[in-house]
Parts: C-alpha cells; structure tokens; sequence
C-alpha cells in the first residue's frame, strides 16, 4: 500500500501537525483522525499503544522519517504525522482498505 501521495495531498490541503510530542498529545486526548508513523519512530510502540486505547487510527509509514519528511515536502526527517483534517486527500480511505 503506497500512501504517499495521499499523505503528500492532506500535507498540501489539509489540517496536519508534525512531530512526536503533538502525536502523543492527540494520541492521548482524541481529536486526531489518522497518525502517520515512521517506521524507524523512537517511540512507535508507545505511540501505537496510545492510539488503540483512544481508538485513534494509527498506520506505519514504510519508509523511514526521511522518507516521511520527503512524502511531506519538507527538507528534514519527521517521525509521525498527525492528520487532523484530510482535506482534499483520500488518506482515511486509502489506510481503511
């Protein structure tokens, strides 16, 4: 399953936060529609254990957070991308299947 383009779409149109400390927040309160993560992510396991408590949505990226990083158009590594509102993508179809 390749995301990256719908990963790429809600970075480009939708309401998205970068970074572990924001994903863990959201894990933990709700409020997240899907979290992204990388799969070299230093805390994936707490993360993805935060998520299913909240029934949050969470999906591993197949690259590493450079990989992510480059999906999103940005020049640094990111570990986990929260997705808040997907905009025009079709990011929470293209996981759910």
């Amino acid at each position: 399953m390749n995301i990256g383009p719908s990963i790429r779409l809600a970075v480009d149109s939708g309401k998205v936060e970068l970074g572990l400390d924001r994903a863990l927040k959201s894990a933990i309160n709700g409020g997240a529609k899907l979290i992204v993560i990388a799969s070299n992510c230093p805390r994936a396991v707490e993360l993805k254990q935060y998520c299913a408590a909240s029934k949050t949505p969470a999906v591993e990226f197949e690259g590493s957070g450079v990989d992510l990083g480059a999906v999103c158009g940005k020049p640094f590594s990111i570990s986990v991308l929260t997705v808040f509102e997907e905009g025009n993508s079709d990011i929470l179809k293209a996981v759910k299947s």
